[in-house]
């Protein structure tokens, strides 16, 4: 496949995936508290906006973005906007210490679920940047549109496999026994790790 270093570039997606962020611990805290196909739901969610970036960077929409810095500033604020009020909903739930109670599973809460994921991932700048680089550095110019669209389906189907994974193993019995034991607990993490996020998008220099 012309000069594509498939393999560097999906082990590179797998290590951005994979690793504690955001998108990762909302699915985690959504499988655990509201059940499997919740947290399926916002994987899916991820994944989709995983997919859009991936598709627009990958046809030099991301460098169009990055160039016209009002854009770029527009995701940025939106992105911890909204982790800023992930994190109040945590701490809200941390403070008040409710039992926990699985909610039941509706195709509208479904259809919830699937946009707060899409909603967190397309409000990430770090996406821009992360799949800016990607393909920057891993698919030289000129590339013919079928490989990029190898790549493209490639990252998505490892994206899907990571995401989908987290919810699944985090909607095990084990992990929701764990939560509903230490819920406040979880819930203060989560509040933490969101303003934590939240802040580093407003003070980073992210370009």
């Amino acid at each position: 496949m012309t000069d594509i270093n498939l393999p560097l570039i999906l082990l590179a997606a797998l290590l951005a995936g994979a690793s504690p962020g955001p998108a990762t611990l909302t699915i985690a805290g959504t499988s655990m508290s509201s059940g499997r196909h919740a947290g399926l739901a916002v994987a899916t969610g991820v994944t989709t906006g995983s997919f859009m970036w991936s598709v627009s960077a990958a046809f030099g929409l991301g460098a169009i973005m990055l160039a016209n810095a009002w854009l770029f500033e527009i995701v940025r604020y939106a992105g911890a906007a909204y982790l800023g009020w992930l994190a109040i909903k945590s701490a809200r739930s941390a403070w008040m210490g409710a039992a926990l109670k699985v909610p039941p599973v509706t195709s509208r809460s479904i259809k919830g679920h699937y946009a707060k994921g899409l909603a967190l991932h397309l409000t990430n700048p770090k996406a821009i940047l992360f799949f800016g680089a990607l393909y920057s550095v891993g698919v030289p110019p000129g590339t013919p549109v079928t490989a990029l669209l190898t790549v493209i389906l490639a990252v998505g189907a490892l994206s899907f496999t990571v995401f989908h994974g987290y919810a699944l193993i985090f909607s095990s019995g084990p992990m929701t026994r764990a939560y509903a034991r230490a819920k406040r607990g979880f819930e203060a993490v989560f509040a933490i790790f969101f303003g934590a996020a939240a802040l580093r998008i407003l003070t980073a220099r992210l370009v």
